[in-house]
């Protein structure tokens, strides 16, 4: 017994160390594994993969959308500042929120052209650029949303509460008021900044401008920014609602029947307009999201890979809504019509302006806010 335990022994010694060698190429495609996996900590990307074939909605439908909102977006929007600040002095209270709505819509329509670009294409403009649009998309989307809703509170208390809010409702309070909305707004958009990068796509030698960096603090910001958006909404538009409801009960029980109608109307075409821009994305979004989070399961890999385009189309329905704004807004109201007219005679529209500015001379001058179309049906 023990002859043979000291034979063994002696075996083990003289057995060689075992090594291997591994080869760098493939530490690399695990390392890109493990970064995939830890920045999109999802077992469905690797289960289902592709996508529906939407190229022609990325080249062609979405640039010639995109173009079209932008240059309506960047008219209107540029007229109504304009007209705003040629009497900065004299702005009521609606319209200071005008102002600042206007110049967030700008700025997201700024944006546009380097998504167009960056979803027909690569991304070209550099890393630097590439933080700076996602921030400046996110905070105009949530800003704007917040401001329709306070120019539909700055309504209700102007109509429905127009003594007890005579106080509180004036320009210092405004400014004020959009100076926080804006740092908050700010504050709730820099983490775009921190997490977006970009990454080369070795398949289709593209590069793409994503949520790629700090890995999973990456992933739970992007599930984080689905929700900000969803409160972005859902919160304006249940304002909206209570607002304009109260608003257009107290209009129906004033005496001035000829502007029971046309209030009522345009409150409700705000109301459903801002609803039909942004309603199906925040639908799509919701959907995304709960599935995501396992709350919701999919059913096949064809109706999980259709959310990702659905969420591009209709992000690009409620994008348009920046471009109608100065449309519901400002440019309906007569007083607004009538400066829009006068400044563009001054510079030198002499064809067409001439006998519309003769023409608003027999119009009844508005004597209240034309900034709104509320206002402009309530004297």
């Amino acid at each position: 017994m023990a002859e043979t335990l000291t034979q063994d022994l002696q075996s083990m010694d003289n057995l060689q160390p075992f090594s291997f060698e591994v080869d760098s190429e493939d530490t690399d495609d695990w390392t890109d594994l493990y970064d995939n996996y830890t920045t999109y900590p999802d077992e469905r990307e690797t289960v289902c993969q592709g996508s529906p074939d939407l190229q022609n909605f990325y080249k062609v439908f979405q640039p010639v959308f995109y173009s079209l909102i932008f240059v309506l977006g960047v008219v209107g929007n540029g007229l109504m500042i304009t007209v705003l600040l040629t009497r900065r002095r004299q702005l009521r209270i609606a319209e200071l929120y005008l102002l600042h709505l206007a110049l967030a819509d700008l700025l997201l329509l700024l944006a546009l052209p380097f998504d167009v670009m960056g979803g027909a294409t690569s991304w070209l403009f550099g890393e630097f650029l590439c933080k700076m649009v996602g921030l400046l998309k996110n905070l105009n989307i949530i800003c704007g949303s917040f401001l329709i809703a306070c120019i539909g509170f700055d309504r209700y208390l102007a109509i429905v509460h127009a003594v007890p809010s005579m106080q509180s409702r004036r320009p210092r309070v405004v400014h004020l008021t959009c100076f926080v909305l804006w740092l908050i707004c700010l504050g709730l958009s820099v983490p775009n900044a921190i997490f977006l990068s970009l990454r080369d796509d070795a398949n289709s030698s593209t590069t793409d401008c994503s949520y790629y960096s700090h890995g999973l603090h990456a992933h739970n910001w992007v599930l984080t920014k689905r929700v900000l958006h969803h409160v972005c909404f859902f919160l304006p538009l249940a304002v909206m609602s209570y607002c304009y409801t109260a608003l257009a009960i107290t209009l129906c029980n004033s005496q001035k029947s000829q502007t029971k109608k046309g209030a009522v109307r345009v409150v409700l075409l705000v109301t459903l307009v801002f609803c039909f821009c942004w309603l199906p994305y925040n639908v799509a979004l919701l959907v995304k999201t709960l599935v995501d989070l396992d709350v919701v399961a999919y059913k096949s890999c064809g109706s999980l890979l259709l959310l990702q385009p659905v969420l591009d189309v209709t992000e690009s329905l409620g994008i348009s809504h920046c471009c109608l704004n100065p449309f519901l807004y400002a440019f309906v109201g007569m007083r607004f019509r009538n400066e829009l007219i006068q400044l563009l005679y001054e510079l030198g529209c002499i064809r067409i302006c001439p006998p519309l500015v003769r023409g608003q001379g027999h119009s009844r001058a508005s004597t209240t806010d034309g900034a709104t179309p509320v206002s402009t049906v309530v004297s």
